[in-house]
């Protein structure tokens, strides 16, 4: 079955590289390229050109928008024949949005309900993040799975991409679940290695993986130090470097923002510190947000 794609593109190096690399896991896919832009979107220099000899605010406003809508279509056809020339079928949507792009862009899903959102990241991390990453917004608020590309990645990282198996966070709590499911509905022809993050091997969860799962046996990796999150976070990057894995999947238990990245969350953290692509599974419709899960909790 065709994967459906939507691609959140501005036409930054970043975004460029996520959108290779999200061709490379999902060959044949359908995308969206979109483009959410904020007016007025133009330069000093260009305001002045447009503003002269104009008697109402409302015609420089209505030649603003105009012209805005045409350098974003500008923008997004790179992405169009980037997806396209991997294979791709891609189509084009930008439309202006007044601010909240993470936000937007979550709507959007919603509206056009894809397997999966494709963003890259720059990898901004701590309180830098809480004030105003639109991957890490995006990543809270999409009702669809997320797939953030690191932007840059080390050439062995980027090498993985195409043929590494996928790492899988694995508590046996229902977003672990819905997070193995998603990986083998998205990547079926991958190795998918359940990881479980314990000091002892008779702390691993005892619920199974879910039925049809090509899942192994979860794994035994000690955890370092630092707030549980982060060190699970950081056992789970070793674990996916160390087996050259192509990306890691988390389920996400639903906090807010500010919750998840002060409170240490192994989604989160795993976005920030994997060094590889990261794909965030929301949690299952109906599943408590936020519930714990054991130490392996993502």
């Amino acid at each position: 079955m065709t994967k459906r794609a939507l691609v959140c593109y501005d036409g930054s190096a970043a975004a460029n590289a996520a959108l290779r690399a999200g061709t490379q896991l999902l060959p044949d896919a359908h995308a969206w390229i979109a483009y959410l832009w904020t007016p007025p979107f133009a330069e000093e220099g260009l305001r002045r050109r447009l503003w002269a000899g104009r008697d109402h605010i409302e015609e420089f406003v209505e030649a603003l928008r105009g012209e805005g809508a045409w350098r974003a279509e500008q923008v997004v056809v790179t992405g169009v024949t980037i997806a396209r020339t991997a294979g791709w079928r891609a189509e084009a949507l930008t439309r202006p949005t007044e601010g909240g792009e993470g936000f937007e862009l979550a709507r959007t899903a919603a509206a056009l309900e894809p397997d999966v959102v494709l963003i890259g990241s720059r990898g901004l991390d701590g309180f830098r993040a809480v004030l105003g990453s639109v991957s890490d917004v995006l990543v809270h608020y999409s009702p669809k799975p997320v797939l953030v590309v690191p932007y840059p990645m080390l050439m062995r990282d980027a090498a993985a991409v195409p043929g590494g198996p996928v790492v899988v966070g694995w508590d046996g709590s229902p977003g672990a679940s819905a997070a193995v499911v998603a990986a083998d509905r998205l990547l079926p022809e991958r190795e998918v290695v359940l990881v479980s993050v314990h000091d002892r091997a008779e702390e691993w969860p005892s619920t199974p993986p879910p039925d049809g799962s090509r899942s192994v046996k979860p794994v035994l990796v000690r955890p370092g130090n630092g707030t549980p999150g982060h060190a699970i976070a950081d056992a789970l990057g070793r674990y996916a470097a160390d087996r050259s894995a192509a990306l890691v999947v988390v389920g996400s238990r639903g906090r807010s923002a500010a919750q998840e990245i002060m409170l240490g969350s192994v989604a989160m953290a795993t976005l920030h510190h994997a060094h590889r692509p990261v794909l965030v599974v929301p949690r299952p419709h109906g599943a408590p947000a936020g519930t714990p899960a054991g130490r392996g909790a993502a």
